[in-house]
Formats: C-alpha cells, sequence, structure tokens
C-alpha cells in the first residue's frame, strides 16, 4: 500500500527536480527550444533535464544553465534495425554536448525475432552506449507495442544487460504510451535483476496527479524515498505549469496538450 502524501506542494517541487522537460514536436525550431531553456529554470528549481531533437543539441548547450542536463533522442521514433547509424547519431550527439541519450531500442526486431530479440537489443543498448562515450542512456522500450507483460520485462532484462541506465516507456509517439502498469513492470524488472537504474515514463502525462501517480508507484515498488532524479525520470512537456500551480507558483489550470 502507497504511503499517502501530505505535502502537495513538496511533492511538486520534487516532481519538477525530475522532469525531463521535452519538445520533440516535429515543427520544433531553434526558438524553440530557446524557451524551453527559460522554462527549465523555475521559481520552484530546476527541471532534471531538457530533451530535444539531436540537431538543436549544439545550439543548446552553450545556453542551458548549469545544473540542468540535456538530453536528445537517437533511433527516434521508429526504433530501426541500423545500428552502424544509430551509434553514429549517439557519437556526434556526445560530441555536440548531449549528456543524455534516450534510444529507442529496435523494438520490432525484437518482436520479430523472439528467442534472437533480446540479443539484438543487449548488443544495440552496449553499441550505443560506447558511441556515446558512456553518457546516461535511456533505454525507450515502446511498451504500449510489446503489450505482453512478459515480452515487456524481457526487453527490459536486455537493455539493462547492454548497459542502459533507466528504462523507459515510450516516445510518445504510439498510440499507447506511458501506464503505471507498464511502469510497474519496468520498475519491477530492475528491481528483480539488481541492476543499478532508473525508469522514466513518458508521453501523456498531463496533470500533478498523473505525475504523483507514477512517482508513488516507483517509491511503493522500489522502497521509501527511492524516487529522485538519479532513479525517476518523467517525460513530458505540458505537465509543467501544473506542477508549478500545485507547487504553489501560479493558478491551476489543467493542461489539454502537449507531450
Amino acid at each position: 500500500m502507497m504511503e499517502p502524501v501530505h505535502d502537495a506542494a513538496a511533492e511538486a517541487r520534487l516532481l519538477i527536480s525530475c522532469l525531463d522537460l521535452t519538445n520533440l514536436n516535429d515543427t520544433c525550431a531553434e526558438a524553440d527550444v530557446d524557451r524551453l531553456i527559460e522554462r527549465a529554470e523555475t521559481p520552484d528549481g530546476p527541471v532534471a533535464a531538457i530533451c530535444i531533437w539531436p540537431r538543436f543539441v549544439a545550439h543548446a548547450r552553450p545556453r542551458l544553465p548549469l545544473g540542468i542536463r540535456l538530453a536528445t533522442v537517437v533511433n527516434f521514433p521508429h526504433g530501426g534495425e541500423d545500428v552502424e547509424a544509430t551509434c553514429r547519431e549517439a557519437e556526434q550527439a556526445a560530441a555536440d554536448g548531449a549528456d543524455e541519450i534516450d534510444l529507442v531500442v529496435s523494438y520490432p526486431t525484437f518482436l520479430r525475432h523472439e528467442g534472437g530479440g533480446p540479443d539484438f537489443v543487449r548488443l544495440q543498448v552496449q553499441r550505443v552506449k560506447e558511441a556515446a562515450g558512456g553518457r546516461t542512456l535511456k533505454a525507450i522500450l515502446e511498451t504500449g507495442e510489446m503489450r505482453d507483460p512478459a515480452l515487456i520485462a524481457a526487453a527490459g532484462e536486455a537493455a539493462l544487460a547492454g548497459g542502459a541506465d533507466f528504462l523507459k516507456t515510450s516516445t510518445g509517439k504510439t498510440a499507447t504510451s506511458a501506464t503505471l502498469d507498464t511502469a510497474r513492470i519496468l520498475l519491477e524488472t530492475v528491481r528483480r535483476t539488481g541492476w543499478a537504474a532508473g525508469v522514466k515514463p513518458s508521453g501523456g502525462i498531463k496533470s500533478f496527479e498523473d505525475a504523483a501517480a507514477y512517482h508513488r508507484l516507483a517509491n511503493e515498488v522500489m522502497g521509501p524515498d527511492w524516487a529522485g532524479p538519479e532513479t525517476f525520470r518523467l517525460g513530458a512537456s505540458g505537465v509543467l505549469d501544473d506542477l508549478l500551480a500545485v507547487a504553489g507558483a501560479g493558478p491551476r489550470e489543467l493542461p489539454t496538450a502537449g507531450y
């Protein structure tokens, strides 16, 4: 049973510190990245990271305040099989100044190859992490496309074996993004395997209540106070205003759109 939360404002501030503030819209431009950076330093403390397209990493690096990490995506969003191309993406992103790499594992390959799929995912993660110079790597499993809990757990185990630092639910680009059920599977996979790794729900998180539910679930599964910026991230953009409102920095209007 999850512990009741008595101080919503304090929880909202903690959730802000765990937020990967994201703009992966197809229409994103440098001006949008600049606005994202401005939003990342909030009246209630900085977010954990911004997450942007690789083509904007070099632009964002000198503009991003110290203490906020710079994340980007590779093999995004479709999870292709070309490991060499993905490695080149990761290498360039690292050279441009990325701190973290969110890799879409080749979930179509994993699903198609059945027994051989986990080995492909493990090696893909390992190769991409090496190409990125060992930077923090979040393996996006696209759990909404897998559906079967056993498959999700197997993909997570393979990614952890390859060196993933986080298991991430989804790209936010498919019909089903993060759910509490799939987040629980990823958390239980990390706990069961014993790897020192975190979990990142992403996509569809639009309110304080959404974000808090994942935070409380993480602490339920992993233990009290486990969920902090080093182990727990939220991939979202539209939720920030609501978190700030609950933290006391502004009026509350339930977000209706966003990643």
